[in-house]
């Protein structure tokens, strides 16, 4: 029995130590001094590794030059300190194309830089530097592809998308048949880890995952520069995502959450849920945390938190249009820093593309029950809510916010809005201006630096409105202006208006007379 139990110590210790062995790729044929493409070599690492079960495929020092890498079940890729892997930037090394997904809509494209695919147990970590250089494929996206689809590329491309379902809206990249690869993109798989590694140059899409399970993105940094569409963090349509303590500077949004678009993503109809995004600084982007536009499969049960943006063209920006539909709703945001934000620190925008009302259906997206907290932010405006004739934003509040800002917030076709405790100073206009909206709660609403013959707050065909508990600072001149005919139920209560000239100011319209203070 003592024999037995050795020998089965023995054998347990050999398996786990095999399931644990690092595959060197300088062993395998790869080159550390970038003089030999190392695509096979990695490959046959990564084969290797999966013959045995599984293993981390190491990159020591150096300066590595590859094609696609494709990862297997039980994966590692570990970067040692100091080395560099360089993608190519031949487009031929991309193919043949795989199943891919280009901006919510499910595609056969260019293989990603790190590809998977239905596979579980899968790491990219470590301290060194992968590197997509993507300038050559920016250049060519948006030049030689916007002039001529006759490329074998696009022609290819055109071969295995004949019967793709086409978005809504005609034109754009789908047309020119040349879609950039996204950096890192995993599909259909579960536990993903990406951990500690620097990544720039993205060709597209940084980080990328697709309907996938378990995904935890953290201790990234990622420095992409000015160049077209090359998000920071991406995850479409996936489950129990952890984003943390990652530092993202991009040429578009740093960290978007989408599900897919239009019909297509209707098609999948595999939302974006259970997301935490804690502990990141982002810097260069078009947006901070960015939901939107493609959310066709629904987003839902997303937080945001303890994050810094500086820099950024907006802080958190929800955003969609006619024809995506799709739910957006159970989103928490607390606890957030915003500085030399170059348009709005918040936007919930249903007009993302302009259109005309049409009536509900599959079509017509929705915002609800949305949440946002303990905000410091100082930009351009501090916010707009602008929801659609036919579905309005629904359930939103503010608490506990300070914005420094040129514009207040506007908010426009929304219903069940409460701003409480929340500081807005502005340069020109109110504080806060809401039009067509029903039900709408301000608490405590503030400005430390009163605008010259401008109201505080004004409402503009507003329906059941409540104005409570505000003090304005000496030198507000009106507290409160009334627009437009269908402007009723306003009620005032528990404000002190001492240093108020004008409490309340109706225009000619309003037919019911609000007085109170």
């Amino acid at each position: 029995m003592k024999h037995f139990l050795s020998a089965f110590l023995l054998l347990f210790t050999i398996s786990a130590a095999r399931a644990q062995d690092y595959y060197n790729v300088l062993k395998y044929g790869a080159k550390n001094d970038s003089t030999k493409l190392s695509t096979a070599a990695i490959a046959k690492a990564i084969d290797a590794a999966a013959k045995a079960g599984g293993g981390t495929i190491y990159f020591p020092a150096g300066r590595y030059l590859t094609g696609p890498i494709r990862l297997k079940s039980n994966i590692t890729i570990e970067v040692g300190a100091g080395a560099i892997i360089y993608f190519s930037n031949n487009f031929d090394d991309y193919l043949p194309m795989v199943p891919s997904r280009y901006e919510g809509i499910d595609v056969t494209s260019f293989s990603p830089l790190f590809y998977a695919y239905k596979a579980e147990n899968i790491t990219i970590k470590g301290r060194g530097i992968i590197d997509g250089q993507g300038k050559k494929w920016w250049d060519y996206a948006e030049g030689q592809s916007r002039k001529s689809q006759d490329s074998k590329w696009q022609q290819e491309f055109k071969r295995l998308n004949a019967n793709i379902i086409r978005p809504d809206e005609q034109g754009g990249v789908i047309d020119r048949a040349f879609l950039r690869p996204p950096f890192i993109q995993p599909m259909f798989c579960k536990n993903v880890l990406i951990e500690g590694i620097t990544i720039r140059n993205s060709p597209f899409w940084t980080v990328n995952p697709e309907f996938c399970e378990n995904v935890t993105i953290t201790g990234v940094t990622i420095n992409n520069p000015k160049s077209p569409n090359t998000d920071g963090i991406n995850p479409e349509s996936c489950r129990y995502v952890h984003i943390s303590n990652c530092h993202i500077s991009v040429g578009d949004d740093c960290i978007t959450i989408k599900s897919g678009k239009d019909a297509a993503g209707r098609k999948m109809n595999m939302p974006a849920e259970n997301y935490t995004i804690t502990n990141c600084t982002m810097l260069s982007g078009h947006g901070g945390v960015v939901i939107g536009s493609e959310m066709s499969g629904g987003v839902k049960k997303i937080t945001i938190s303890n994050c810094i943006f500086d820099g950024t063209d907006r802080g958190i920006r929800i955003k969609t249009a006619r024809g995506r539909g799709g739910v957006v709703e159970d989103i928490r945001v607390d606890n957030i820093v915003m500085k030399n934000i170059r348009e709005q620190m918040i936007v919930l925008d249903m007009q993302y593309a302009k259109s005309t009302p049409e009536p509900v259906s599959e079509r017509t997206p929705r915002f609800r029950n949305i949440h946002f907290s303990n905000i410091t932010a100082e930009g351009n405006q501090a916010g707009l809510l602008n929801g659609l004739s036919e579905m309005p934003i629904e359930n939103v509040t503010f608490s506990n916010c300070n914005f420094d800002a040129k514009q207040g917030f506007t908010v426009k076709e929304a219903r069940n809005i409460a701003f409480h405790n929340v500081e807005v100073n502005t340069t020109i206009g109110p504080s806060v201006r809401a039009e067509n909206v029903q039900q709408i709660w301000l608490d405590g609403i503030r400005s430390a630096r009163p605008v010259a013959a401008t109201s505080l707050l004004e409402l503009n065909n507003t329906v059941d409105a409540f104005v409570y508990n505000c003090f304005p600072a000496a030198g507000t001149e009106t507290f409160l202006t009334l627009k437009g005919a269908n402007t009723r139920n306003i009620g005032l209560q528990n404000n002190n208006l001492k240093y108020v000239k004008i409490p309340v100011s109706q225009a000619a319209d309003v037919k019911e007379r609000v007085v109170g203070p």
